[in-house]
């Protein structure tokens, strides 16, 4: 073979980082030897993997065609030597989650796994389904977790489970002892929002087509607990997943208004490279969170 897997591994974190010396750091290497496996790789065949832009290292169509193969490739070698340590039956699994997602389902799902399986080596980060998708795409992650309508050819996106919004408001609100709101309700109060980007904004957006030009965004937050705080304190209308809300509601902090008129039901997806190899240890992630 005229390449070794630690010239892949360089290649690959070069390809991240767009820099030699950033990713000789993440490999706990010298530059100059990161430097070096890369050229050897490159002379090898007789191709070059990267454009040089200034002081970084773009991919070039070249690099983007061995990348996803390099980390198959990889992944496979990652995992014959677990195999072979016999310290663990599936390698390690970045798992990345939307806020809804993360703080109310995915870490409840990794605590039974670890309860389980105390040898699994699950990472978790939360984001909007925008970022989560784009690390996704950048082989950051193996695996999304989201809760918005995504297209792209390179994903494959795959049904988990569904969903429903919840409108809601403070006891003291003007409508919070209406028995179901109309339209006009909908756009005479003022609202408490996620931001655009993330999944939960996305289906309220759907579920609101057709008036939703004539909404009154009062905020716009980024966490699921800063809008129940907003709104418990009456500056809105807020609307988020039922299960952020199933405490607050039964405490009586909160109130749901019924809209029948409008459709706030949604599903929750899986998002994965489709050129990423597929590892045991993902397709354990993937079998427990639809057997949870």
């Amino acid at each position: 073979m005229r390449f070794s897997l630690r010239q892949l591994e360089v290649f690959l974190a070069t390809a991240h980082f767009q820099n030699v010396s950033k990713a000789a750091d993440s490999l706990a290497m010298s530059q100059s030897a990161a430097s070096s496996a890369l050229k050897e790789l490159e002379s090898q065949f007789d191709i070059l993997l990267f454009d040089r832009v200034g002081k970084r290292l773009q991919l070039n169509e070249q690099g983007r065609l061995i990348r996803a193969r390099a980390e198959s490739l990889l992944e496979q070698a990652r995992e014959v030597e677990q195999a072979l340590l016999q310290h663990k039956d599936a390698g390690a699994v970045k798992v990345g989650a939307t806020l809804t997602i993360g703080n109310y389902l995915a870490v409840s799902i990794l605590s039974n796994l670890l309860t389980k399986e105390p040898a699994a080596e699950v990472s978790l980060s939360v984001a909007n389904t925008q970022q989560i998708m784009e690390r996704v795409l950048n082989y950051d992650l193996d695996i999304g977790m989201i809760e918005g309508e995504v297209q792209h050819s390179e994903l494959d996106i795959i049904p988990w489970r569904e969903d429903d919004l919840c409108v809601f408001c403070a006891p003291s609100h003007p409508l919070a002892g209406k028995s179901s709101l109309s339209d006009e309700d909908l756009t005479d109060h003022h609202w408490v929002l996620r931001e655009a980007g993330s999944g939960t904004r996305q289906a309220f957006d759907r579920a609101l087509h057709g008036i939703l030009s004539q909404i009154k965004v009062n905020l716009e937050l980024q966490h699921t607990e800063a809008i129940k705080n907003a709104v418990s304190s009456g500056l809105g209308l807020g609307c988020l997943s039922r299960i952020t809300l199933q405490d607050a509601l039964s405490r009586g902090e909160l109130v749901e208004l019924q809209v029948p008129q409008r459709d706030f039901t949604r599903t929750l997806y899986f998002i994965l490279h489709k050129k990423k190899y597929r590892s045991a240890g993902v397709q354990r992630w993937l079998d427990y969170c639809v057997s949870t």
